[in-house]
């Protein structure tokens, strides 16, 4: 049937009006929208490649809780389902090696504990009653079955001289019962990030699935695995069943090493072998599917938790060690072995992104397989497909799936909407990428983004991100502290500079930072506010406020002791006094290396690049907010700002938390927190009338 032209035009207008009308019609993003998000991740496959097990977690800002339940979607496509709806909650499903069982862990009876349920493969479903494996005084965590389905791997915290788990539970009671809450240090790390020594070690046990004593594979008085902000699991079981391979750290002073290796042990327990060398943090061990190697994750430089993360196999037979990344110069993060063992597909931050690469595990070229902010790879059993996670500035975590030809990716399927029905309500605005010239004719990278319903007729405030780390960057990611949806929703744009320092961008611009933390990344931020003032018009140019945490709280304190160009200035956990700041943090490693040293080694560079010792400059509305708990950049740290501030009569505010460590986590404590937050940058970028 023939159409009229004039028809065919009319029935284009009329879409895309209906488009534009659907699209003004969404409203900002509130936090409200936010807590209500379901936060995915953790997926697995299953042993038949038909579904894929994840966890989802639940806010509920009325209770002021987070709870995680078991959820699967068909890797064919369809729709997702909770798998499980206990009451305390579920984590870290995982699949048995036959498909017949899941294990997950639960607090359902008090402490968290191993349990095990039959699923039926055919219908994605449970069915009777789950079982406890574990009931282990100390709790179990990081579960995860043998490959012969005989036994259960886990973690537990236990105290290194008790040789049986009455000895951990009674000791427990006494500790409890006791009056007297004082406690003895003699040796560092007596508290970390959020909480104080409990004189115990997290070791690997290993259990029947039936259940029974549990058997410590790791005893002695160091961690397995060591502490980490999560990620891959440092531990693994070999192919065969009879070895585990696991990540230690069992230098003499911890709180001044990074020095992780990678040790192996029998399942029946026995002396570990270590088999990994290198000066720098190696960890991450994942065997291949044949058996035949393992590969691992390595840094070559002790005491930098920020050196390039390289990737190795290591040759069981040979014993011998091959390094797969020479001549890649980002960061390999998550690791998954093709079927075949024959290839090694990884991820690694690139320019805002974490696309997927490959290299053949004989070595060769690395290869980039999927562009995209992509983590959690995992392998259908046939290899050609790999499942994994995708977020974005717009969307948190969602599944995908992709289909792949001999290294060759097509396009990616999501298989998961868990958040739909909020996007399909509430605006988000996509990420704008630019460049521009830093210090020493670097060129460094930002990115904008911009309020609901922009004009760009209009003039828009900013609010000036600077993100933490200082190793860390911002790009195509989610995040629910700091999240640039809810900034620009009351009518900002958003600004997000990746200066020295930040990932992504090769390991010589990450080390730049080092030893100048108020020199080229303040000038690479200072250039790129001159950059984005001169090129878009649609900026308020006078109307900036500098906001900041942990090293970007550092950075705003630079700032408001070096610069009167920001009408406000928000510092979140931020050092003001870096020799105060060395005596009262725990990872001295981290310190000493950026600052070349201790304050008695090299006080010229602590107080060179100390903001207090500029106070005397400050000027500009700051408001400060800290956490008791936080214990990598003490609250000393935002007392002393305040104080500073408050003598000098600038106008300042704090917001104090006293349940809250380097990050604020409580649902209730965060609407406070955006609300005094957006609220102080209203009060000085949008002041009333």
């Amino acid at each position: 049937m023939r159409r009229h032209p004039i028809a065919l035009l009319l029935i284009i207008v009329l879409c895309c009006s209906a488009l534009a009308a659907a699209q003004s019609a969404k409203r900002p993003i509130t936090f409200e929208d936010m807590m209500s998000l379901k936060r995915l991740g953790d997926p697995v496959v299953s042993p038949d490649g038909k579904w894929v097990l994840f966890s989802a977690v639940d806010v509920s800002l009325a209770e002021n809780t987070r709870k995680s339940h078991l959820w699967i979607a068909p890797v064919a496509g369809g729709e997702a389902r909770k798998l499980t709806d206990g009451a305390p909650g579920e984590t870290r499903g995982r699949f048995s090696p036959d498909g017949k069982s899941i294990l997950f862990l639960s607090p359902r009876d008090g402490g968290s504990q191993v349990w095990v349920q039959a699923f039926d493969a055919a219908n994605g479903t449970l069915s009777g009653e789950p079982r406890r494996v574990t009931s282990i005084s100390t709790e179990a965590d990081g579960a995860m079955w043998s490959p012969d389905g005989k036994h259960i791997l886990f973690t537990s915290e236990v105290y290194v001289d008790c040789k049986d788990d009455a000895c951990n539970k009674e000791r427990d009671e006494a500790k409890a019962k006791s009056k007297v809450k004082a406690s003895i240090f003699t040796r560092l790390f007596y508290r970390h990030w959020s909480s104080y020594t409990r004189f115990k070690r997290s070791h690997l046990f290993v259990v029947p699935v039936e259940g029974g004593v549990a058997k410590d594979l790791t005893p002695g008085d160091h961690d397995v695995p060591p502490f980490n902000l999560g990620g891959q699991d440092f531990y693994n079981f070999s192919p065969d069943g009879k070895e585990v391979a696991y990540t230690s750290n069992i230098d003499e002073f911890e709180a001044t090493s990074t020095n992780n290796e990678v040790f192996i042990v029998p399942v029946t327990g026995g002396t570990p072998k270590k088999i990994s060398n290198s000066p720098g943090s190696d960890s991450t061990p994942l065997y291949s599917p044949d058996g035949k190697y393992i590969a691992l994750r390595v840094q070559f430089r002790n005491g930098y938790e920020s050196d390039r993360f390289r990737l190795f196999v290591y040759d069981r037979a040979a014993g011998t060690l091959k390094n797969l990344t020479e001549n890649f110069d980002r960061w390999v993060g998550t690791i998954a072995w093709t079927p075949d063992s024959k290839h090694i597909y990884f991820n690694a931050e690139d320019k805002g992104e974490a696309p997927i690469y490959m290299v053949s595990a004989a070595g060769g070229e690395v290869k980039e397989v999927l562009r995209g902010h992509n983590d959690d790879l995992q392998f259908t059993p046939d290899g050609k497909t790999l499942v994994f996670t995708r977020m974005g500035i717009e969307r948190p975590n969602e599944i995908y799936k992709v289909a792949l030809d001999g290294g060759k990716a097509g396009k990616p399927v999501q298989l998961t909407d868990l958040n739909g029905a909020v996007f399909a309500q509430v605006h988000t605005s996509p990420l704008e990428p630019f460049w521009f010239t830093g210090a020493e004719k670097a060129k460094v990278h930002g990115f904008l983004v911009k309020p609901p319903a922009f004009d760009p007729k209009k003039k828009y405030p900013v609010k000036f991100l600077i993100h933490g780390g200082p190793q860390g960057a911002w790009g195509e990611s989610w995040t629910y502290r700091w999240n640039a949806q809810m900034f620009a929703a009351d009518g900002y744009v958003v600004v997000m500079i990746n200066p020295r320092g930040s990932t992504g961008y090769g390991q010589k611009f990450i080390d730049e930072i080092n030893g100048d933390w108020g020199g080229r990344v303040y000038t690479d931020l200072m250039n790129g506010l001159d950059y984005i003032q001169a090129t878009y018009p649609f900026l308020e140019k006078d109307n900036v406020c500098a906001m900041g945490a942990s090293y970007g709280g550092y950075m705003v304190n630079w700032i408001i002791t070096h610069s009167t160009r920001f009408k406000c200035a928000v510092s979140h956990d931020g050092t003001f006094n870096t020799e105060s700041s060395y005596g009262t943090t725990e990872e001295l490693f981290f310190i000493e290396w950026e600052f070349k040293g201790t304050p008695w080694t090299n006080r010229e560079t602590y107080r060179k690049w100390s903001p207090h010792q500029y106070a005397q400059n400050i000027k500009t509305p700051t408001l400060v907010i800290h956490g008791q708990l936080d214990y990598r950049l003490d609250v000393s740290e935002g007392f002393q700002l305040f104080t500073t501030l408050q003598r000098l009569k600038v106008p300042s505010k704090m917001l104090y938390f006293p349940d809250e460590g380097h990050w604020v986590l409580k649902p209730q404590n965060s609407q406070l927190w955006y609300k005094t937050v957006n609220g102080w940058v209203d009060q000085h970028l949008k002041p009333k009338k």
